[in-house]
């Protein structure tokens, strides 16, 4: 795996919109605080269009996106928001320029897809909070100072007390790849030459709004395709947005712990990462140590 340079004073940043539409204020704001990191911030063309639920047309979406990769000045792509859409890019993208010329990619939920489509391609990239978490928390937060620091190269070493799920965590140590991210749309990768699964690695899984019976579909369908077979360790992050289904007979992090049961690898709920204020920044394809003890859980890369 490559990874980026770390990012210096002066570097050009550049905001895009890969995916659902976004209000502008919302992207000047996260503008703002790029710019006082010291960061030479430039909009994408398209970024701020409203097309349907998307930002722009698949055109317009992809060209800024291509560019962004392609331009060896640009040293970070930092998406404004998730949605939906990402999956219209990617079997139009070249990936030769950010090959290249290797530069960070920051965002989560639907960003998923385009972390994933940059592992099969050797490079790694950062699952972190957006432009609406930027403007909403502000440039203070503590998962926005996370962010920074790792794009200027920092390590990450989070220690995390167990949380109320601590009754269904796995203790054990592991370490490999990271991979991930929203489940649904990692999901919805599978099968696809845009997805690949490393050997021994850690598996992160989050997601919003998702109905508890979906969950468990879909955990059945990463198990039925061998994905437990082949991961180290297995972070659940947080689930949000939804409501309990009591014809389920178990809550939907129990459905989740009983999908993994019977294999022996360390599993922890309650990790800061997902459709959160404590979105932790998360450098995927990165190698990362995972340690879960019976009263915290410390996590490295």
């Amino acid at each position: 795996m490559t990874r980026p340079p770390a990012l210096r004073q002066g570097d050009k940043a550049m905001i895009i919109s890969p995916a659902g539409k976004i209000d502008e204020t919302i992207v000047r704001g996260a503008e703002s605080i790029l710019s006082a990191w010291g960061l030479n911030v430039c909009i994408g063309e398209n970024a701020l269009c409203q097309t349907g639920r998307f930002s722009g047309f698949i055109e317009q979406r992809l060209s800024d996106l291509q560019r962004a990769m392609d331009d060896p000045e640009i040293k970070l792509i930092f998406c404004s928001r998730g949605g939906y859409g990402v999956v219209h890019l990617l079997g139009k993208l070249s990936f030769e320029g950010i090959r290249k010329h290797p530069k960070w990619v920051v965002g989560f939920s639907d960003i998923t897809a385009l972390h994933a489509a940059l592992q099969c391609h050797g490079i790694e990239s950062v699952h972190g909070p957006m432009a609406k978490h930027f403007v909403d928390e502000g440039a203070d937060d503590v998962s926005v100072r996370y962010l920074k620091s790792v794009l200027a190269g920092q390590p990450v070493k989070y220690d995390i007390p167990v949380g109320k799920y601590d009754y269904m965590n796995r203790t054990g140590r592991a370490s490999g790849r990271l991979f991930g991210g929203n489940l649904s749309v990692f999901c919805g990768l599978m099968g696809t030459k845009c997805l690949s699964i490393p050997r021994k690695g850690i598996l992160f899984i989050e997601d919003v709004g998702e109905a508890p019976y979906r969950v468990d579909r879909m955990m059945y369908q990463l198990k039925l395709a061998g994905i437990f077979d082949r991961i180290s360790a297995l972070i659940v992050g947080q689930f949000t947005d939804f409501e309990e289904d009591n014809s389920m007979f178990t809550s939907l992090y129990e459905s989740i712990m009983a999908t993994v049961g019977e294999y022996s690898f360390p599993v922890c709920f309650d990790f800061p990462v997902g459709h959160v204020k404590l979105n932790f920044p998360l450098t995927m394809g990165k190698r990362s140590t995972l340690a879960v003890y019976e009263k915290n859980i410390v996590f490295k890369q």
